[in-house]
């Protein structure tokens, strides 16, 4: 498959995105079993969490991240002559919809792991991204979240003002912030910061902010950002993607750097 030549079949003065695919085929035995449909997923919810388990670790960009998962997701389906639902055999189509599905379960499992202000600042983005929202939503979301719209604002990562309440964007947040600095961490402003520091200052100063957080908050951090070029992805947000992407496909080179760098003094705890 000629897709990166200038030759290929679109190709000759024009901007084409092309995506090369490996396969690796196995001939199917003749006497393959067959299953249900129940069955099936659950088979794909166990092979498919620890293969994005490993992918999310290798830190795949989340671009790639949808098309990766069919490939496990597939293996379970093709080792099948037959998958039987009610409507009679599944379709390759209705596995992929599945595959999808848990895909988007495996990425939301995460939240668990994150603090309440998180888990409040990304059901707001799903809903309004970083828009404008009427104050009565926000506080009943904050309620149902048991945070508060008040502590977000003071946190430094929500505008709250004349009934109307959004996600600051990262060019209005503090330039200054670091996460020893704050009283208030949480993993929202964390990823934030880490797409702010990258996109305008380079990998040098994103590796300043990754070596003040501890092993589990870069693996949440981690884990937010597939999530939200998930969501951005979406919504059709692409510009607002772009810096979710960058991060997850330069955290390689931010951890060497972060690793290279002299230590940061922990705060200690006044006792």
């Amino acid at each position: 498959m000629r897709t990166k030549l200038s030759n290929r079949a679109i190709g000759q003065g024009t901007n084409a995105l092309a995506s090369s695919i490996i396969l690796v085929c196995r001939k199917r035995p003749e006497d393959a079993p067959v299953t249900t449909r129940g069955k099936f997923i659950s088979e794909l919810h166990k092979e498919l969490s620890a293969a994005v388990k490993t992918m999310l670790e290798a830190s795949i960009p989340p671009v790639d991240l949808q098309q990766a998962a069919i490939g496990p997701g597939m293996a379970v389906y093709s080792k099948y002559s037959e998958i039987r639902e009610a409507a009679g055999t599944m379709k390759i189509h209705d596995a992929l919809v599945l595959i999808n599905q848990h895909l988007d379960e495996v990425l939301g499992e995460a939240e668990s792991d994150y603090d309440e202000y998180t888990r409040w600042a990304v059901s707001w983005f799903e809903q309004f991204g970083t828009a404008e929202g009427d104050y009565d939503s926000a506080e009943g979301l904050a309620k149902a979240k048991v945070v508060s719209v008040r502590g977000m604002v003071e946190a430094g990562f929500l505008f709250a003002r004349a009934g109307k309440v959004r996600l600051l964007r990262r060019d209005e947040l503090n330039p200054a912030w670091t996460p020893q600095g704050d009283a208030s961490f949480t993993i929202w402003e964390a990823t934030q910061h880490l797409v702010r520091a990258l996109v305008n200052e380079g990998e040098t100063s994103a590796a300043e902010l990754y070596q003040e957080l501890s092993a589990d908050q870069v693996e949440a951090v981690k884990q937010l950002c597939y999530r939200l070029y998930t969501t951005c992805e979406n919504k059709k947000w692409a510009q607002e993607a772009q810096g979710y992407n960058a991060l997850i496909a330069s955290f390689p080179s931010i951890s060497t750097k972060a690793h290279a760098l002299p230590k940061t003094p922990k705060q200690g705890t006044l006792l």
